[in-house]
């Protein structure tokens, strides 16, 4: 059976026709039969240690920005493979540049963070370490998330493009960055001077692993695929007291439920109705006892948005709607309304023609059936950061982890859901997995290094 080919009414805002394609600036990648001979050939030589790269990263998980040894290990690799390394950008992430004569600059980033996450996979180098929370608390680590697939790209590209020199003109920078899961990684590196410190890209590429996907089959979005990620946190203040005299009181429990009722007119009300958004409190804390009325209330809430526009409108609405609920209810003091600019995630954009040109070339690589379009989600993504700050195309794609077998099975009517990214079962098929990251990374790399 082949892969169901997805398809999904997006809102207008986001619909990507061939006409809109046709808007945008070309790209165009020329067909390289010769240079994809040679790739699949190095990796019929190259894939078992690749493979066995792969098990000791997904062995030897590290969490945000305590990425050091899997920094180092991936250091390693770069410089034995003869690129220029620098290590320590933004923290704990690591930059390779290779330049070969006149052409583009193309930028490749794999992630290299865990998650705390104990892994129940059961797999023979399934992960056993254990970490320490912020609390103190100690948890299991696990790359949940595939981002051991995706610092095993990096690992297989580095030599794969230095031994294929002669198939492609330009410079490569291989980016290994920190911290996606927390969304301080790319903005760390580029914080310190990635795009000053070495050659500016004319393109940005990654990919990202898929639960859903069976092995062999890419996965993409066209457009906006991933959204602007805010944290908002809000301290209502009352005036506490005995819960039987609410007269004596400012009651900010009561304040705070006609502010949550309120936030939710922000989307249904003032947002375009074509335009996506999201306003969710996931957090209410506040009182300590039965018959006490609290001094003050906290809210956390996340937000998300595509365009910069709505995230305006709603970080705005959010402000707005608090500090007057707040008044007309007589809280003694103004409400905090703090938006934490540290954990923003801009939306991330696949270029349309770029993706348009990518799909095309793997098409003819993979076949039509093993191309699979999915809508755009809400959540984030912190690698189009590097696109948007330099005003490049920038394209991630998805790639299949699944058997083919697994897969389908999965598709029966009554059966269960594969493991899902985050969770702690979920693991690719190392080999074809391994080797989809690599063939099809460099592929279109060195397309576009032509």
């Amino acid at each position: 059976m082949t892969v169901r080919l997805l398809s999904c009414l997006l809102l207008p805002a986001l619909l990507t026709t061939a006409a809109a394609w046709a808007e945008e600036s070309p790209v165009r990648l020329k067909p390289a039969p010769a240079h994809r001979t040679a790739v699949s050939g190095w990796l019929d030589q190259r894939l078992p240690e690749l493979v066995d790269a792969y098990k000791h990263l997904h062995a030897h998980p590290e969490l945000s920005l305590q990425e050091l040894k899997t920094a180092t290990f991936i250091a390693r690799a770069l410089e034995q493979a003869g690129w220029e390394v620098t290590r320590g950008v933004g923290r704990t992430g690591v930059v390779a540049v290779m330049k070969n004569g006149t052409g583009p600059t193309v930028l490749i980033r794999g992630d290299m963070d865990a998650l705390p996450v104990l892994e129940e996979t059961g797999l023979p180098y399934a992960s056993k370490v254990q970490v320490k929370n912020p609390d103190g608390t100690t948890v299991g680590a696990m790359h949940a998330c595939g981002h051991d697939v995706h610092s095993t790209m990096l690992v297989g590209l580095a030599p794969l493009l230095a031994d294929l020199k002669d198939q492609w003109k330009g410079t490569v920078l291989l980016v290994a960055q920190p911290a996606e899961e927390v969304g301080k990684g790319a903005k760390a590196m580029i914080d310190d001077g990635l795009f000053e410190r070495f050659p500016k890209p004319d393109y940005c590429l990654s990919l990202h692993v898929k639960h859903n996907l069976p092995v062999g089959a890419v996965g993409y979005t066209s457009g906006f695929a991933m959204a602007n990620v805010d944290s908002v946190d809000i301290t209502i203040y009352g005036k506490g007291g005995h819960g039987a005299r609410p007269h004596d009181t400012v009651d900010p429990i009561v304040t705070a439920a006609h502010v949550i009722t309120a936030l939710q007119t922000i989307v249904s009300r003032r947002v375009n109705p074509v335009e996506p958004a999201v306003v969710t409190v996931g957090s209410i804390k506040g009182g300590t006892k039965h018959n006490i009325i609290p001094d003050e209330v906290k809210l956390q809430l996340t937000v998300r948005s595509y365009s910069d526009e709505v995230r305006k409108q709603l970080l705005d609405s959010i402000r707005q709607i608090t500090i007057d609920t707040c008044k007309t209810f007589g809280c003694p003091k103004t409400p905090d309304v703090s938006i934490d600019e540290t954990q923003f995630t801009p939306a991330s954009y696949n270029d349309p023609a770029l993706t348009r040109a990518a799909m095309e070339l793997f098409t003819d690589h993979l076949g039509k059936e093993n191309i699979v379009e999915f809508p755009a989600e809400m959540g984030g993504e912190d690698f189009g950061r590097f696109a948007k700050h330099l005003g490049v195309p920038g394209l991630q794609y998805r790639i299949g982890t699944q058997p083919r077998d697994k897969y389908e099975a999965s598709l029966k009517p009554g059966a269960d859901p594969l493991p899902s990214l985050h969770s702690p079962l979920f693991h690719p098929d190392p080999e074809p997995t391994v080797r989809l990251a690599v063939e099809s990374m460099a592929n279109l790399a060195m397309s576009l290094l032509q």
